[in-house]
This record gives C-alpha cells, sequence and structure tokens, in this order.
C-alpha cells in the first residue's frame, strides 16, 4: 500500500533592499532543502526580481551570472540616464534578465507570482499579476533617484518598498500551509560587519570619470558617488587599466563619512521600516526572516555568493525556532 505525503506549501513574500535581496535565494535555498513547496511568491524591487525568476525556472542561471559578477562589471553595467528622473537606465542588466526569462509571462508561470510597484502619480500600490515578468521587475526595482521609473499607461511606476516593502497581503489568495516573509532592513546584528574600507596605506582604485551633461547636474553626482561606493580594491587584477590612487595620500586620508548615496538607502530604509510595521501588523506573516540593513550596500551587486549564504543561515536560524514550522 502506497502512502502519499504531503510536501508543506509556502506562501513567500520577498522584500525590497538592493543588493541585500541576494538573501533571498539562500532563503529559498533552506526552504527547499527542508522539502517545503513554494506555493506562491510575492516580491517588491529585488524580490520581485529573485521571485519572478523563481517562479520562471531561471533562478539557476541567474544565480550562476550573479556569483561571477566583479566590482568592475557591476559598474560597467550601471548605464547612465542622459534623461529621466534617475542616475541609471538599468538597461543593461534588465537585457540579461531578459535572456533568461526568455519571454515568460506572469499568468503563464507554474505558481502564482506577483510583484509590487508603486504609482509615484496617484500614490498607489500597483501589483503585476499578468504580462511579460521582465516588465513588471523593471517597474518594481526603480529606486527613486538611482534607477528610472517607468512610465506606462499613464502612471509613472517606481520601487514597490515606498509603499509596501515586504508584500504578504498578495499572498491572501495563495492556498497555502504558513507564509513566510523576507526583510531585508533587519537590525544590525554585533556578528554582522559590513563591508570594511580599505585599510591605510593600500592602494586604492580611482574609476574612470563618467562624463554626463551638464545640465542634470544630479545625476552625474550620484553617478560619482555610485562609482565611489563600487570602487575595486585591486581585484584578481580585473582592473588593472585603473590608475591607482597615491598610496601615501591614502595613508593620510581621513575615514570615509557617509555618502548621499548611503542617505538615500537610509531613508528609504526610515520610511519603509514604518510603512512595514503598519502593514504586517493587519497581515503579519508566520514567520519572518531578518536580514541585517547593513549586511552590505544597497548596490554591492559583486557580494552575491556572501550574501546567499547569509540569507540561508539566518533563514535556518529562522525557522529552527519556529514553532509552529510544517513538519
Amino acid at each position: 500500500m502506497t502512502t502519499l505525503t504531503h510536501r508543506p506549501r509556502i506562501a513567500l513574500s520577498l522584500g525590497s533592499g538592493g543588493a541585500r535581496g541576494y538573501a533571498h535565494i539562500g532563503v529559498i535555498d533552506e526552504i527547499e532543502s527542508r522539502g517545503w513547496e513554494v506555493a506562491g511568491v510575492a516580491g517588491t524591487s529585488m524580490g520581485a526580481l529573485v521571485g519572478g525568476l523563481y517562479a520562471a525556472g531561471g533562478l539557476a542561471e541567474y544565480r550562476e551570472w550573479a556569483e561571477a559578477l566583479t566590482r568592475r562589471e557591476v559598474l560597467r553595467m550601471m548605464d547612465p540616464a542622459f534623461k529621466g528622473a534617475g542616475a541609471i537606465r538599468a538597461d543593461r542588466v534588465m537585457r540579461r534578465i531578459d535572456e533568461i526569462l526568455a519571454g515568460r509571462r506572469i499568468e503563464d508561470l507554474p505558481l502564482p507570482y506577483t510583484a509590487v510597484a508603486t504609482d509615484l502619480l496617484s500614490q498607489s500600490e500597483v501589483w503585476f499579476t499578468e504580462g511579460p515578468v521582465v516588465d513588471a521587475i523593471r517597474a518594481s526595482i526603480a529606486i527613486p533617484m538611482v534607477i528610472t521609473p517607468v512610465r506606462r499607461d499613464g502612471r509613472l511606476l517606481a520601487d514597490g518598498g515606498i509603499l509596501n516593502p515586504v508584500p504578504v497581503v498578495p499572498l491572501a489568495s495563495v492556498r497555502a500551509d504558513a507564509t513566510i516573509a523576507v526583510n531585508l532592513a533587519g537590525n544590525a546584528r554585533p556578528d554582522n560587519a559590513p563591508l570594511p574600507p580599505s585599510e591605510p596605506g593600500e592602494p586604492l582604485m580611482r574609476l574612470p570619470r563618467l562624463r554626463l551633461p551638464a545640465v542634470h547636474v544630479a545625476e552625474p553626482r550620484l553617478m560619482s558617488m555610485i562609482a565611489q561606493r563600487l570602487r575595486a580594491r585591486g581585484e584578481d587584477g580585473d582592473d588593472a587599466a585603473i590608475e591607482p590612487a597615491d598610496p601615501v595620500a591614502a595613508a593620510t586620508a581621513e575615514p570615509p563619512e557617509i555618502s548621499t548615496l548611503d542617505v538615500i538607502d537610509r531613508s528609504l530604509q526610515t520610511l519603509q521600516n514604518t510603512v512595514q510595521r503598519y502593514r504586517l501588523a493587519g497581515y503579519p506573516p508566520d514567520v519572518m526572516v531578518d536580514v541585517p540593513a547593513d549586511s552590505c550596500g544597497v548596490l554591492d551587486f559583486h557580494r552575491a555568493a556572501e550574501m546567499i549564504d547569509l540569507g540561508r543561515a539566518l533563514a535556518r536560524e529562522a525557522f529552527d525556532a519556529w514553532d509552529g514550522a510544517p513538519r
């Protein structure tokens, strides 16, 4: 006589947080390692990207590509926007995502998927539940002042994390045994240290100056900040063509202060944390995996491997402490 076993079904909410969103991949790894089945996924910003790729069966290919990225390659993909309300168009990144997705549409995916964006004109939340997956992702990842928003059907669409940083409500109709949410703006942990600055005397590397039209003052400045945030430090000879800075000047330089890009990121986190507490009070998940906000910078997309490992470790810790965990 054959006994049928039930695989616990999980509704998965993946939050916003830029490069910290690589941790979502590690959380998914831990879910699958326990024999649980993802029955539906909703995501905001990087959560929409990882969730969409997972639902479309392209996450393994994306992971392989992301883990191979160097600082230099990340910077090369940040194509400057000569027009529009943002420093980066993200066209190069989205072309690679589109290749992996191969034209998949949300309504044809094997499991329910919702990408959340924000309409800046109506100040309302927008859920993508049909249409090309790549279009939904592109709208959801438009970080204010960093990635240009998307104009579509009379709407100006930007990062869904503005109004819904950890989207649980879109999963209400998913038949699942439990809801797991991943928050990328968690509190700092004593044993979690962000990427340290260069040590005194260590040769720094200068990145080429980005030349943008003078009339768009904010964009060149922001691109310069992004370049500084992602400055390479002689990684495996990858940046040999970049002129090194004076090591004497580096040794006498004062410790770096918080950048405008960091201020933007922390300001968004402050707003999102307030919104998140309000939203989750009415629709709490069964368990929350908190990824510390200082795990890595919002644009540190060269740190995929370590963030994936961190995500899995934090998920394992959260699931082991979960009294109602599926069996």
